[in-house]
């Protein structure tokens, strides 16, 4: 299968790329954490609750290349390390915000769709199939 447009093809690429890190779990919180301000380290694994030290280095690592985190070091003794938004990371900001509140707001709609896809709940009857309509097939 030949793609018709390249560069369509190179975009969707590009966007699947950052949509692909922006949707992480990981990253979504952080974001959140570091929305409210510069962090240590510490205070970011501290906040997050369960996740590992090499996973939060990871994410951090991964935001710092993408643009969306800054890390500044500070020449004391232990080093002292914080993680800030960049710009970019600040506007990231506002569609996780969107796409949270969207979420919320359709939760009990998703639930129910999965309970009656998965057999626990009344199914709506299917448009072609209702009273007086033949099914076509």
């Amino acid at each position: 299968m030949k793609p018709g447009n390249l560069e369509e093809t190179e975009q969707c690429r590009r966007v699947s790329a950052i949509l692909s890190r922006i949707g992480d779990k990981w990253t979504v919180l952080v974001v959140r954490e570091l929305a409210r301000g510069p962090r240590r380290f510490s205070e970011i694994r501290r906040a997050l609750g369960s996740i590992s030290q090499k996973m939060l280095t990871t994410t951090l690592r991964n935001l710092e290349r993408d643009g969306f985190v800054s890390r500044c070091v500070y020449p004391t003794v232990p080093p002292r390390v914080d993680y800030e938004l960049t710009a970019l990371g600040h506007d990231l900001g506002e569609p996780i915000a969107a796409l949270a509140a969207w979420a919320v707001k359709n939760a009990d709609r998703i639930e129910s769709a999965r309970r009656r896809y998965d057999g626990k709940g009344e199914a709506p009857p299917h448009p072609a199939l209702a009273e007086g309509s033949e099914a076509r097939l």
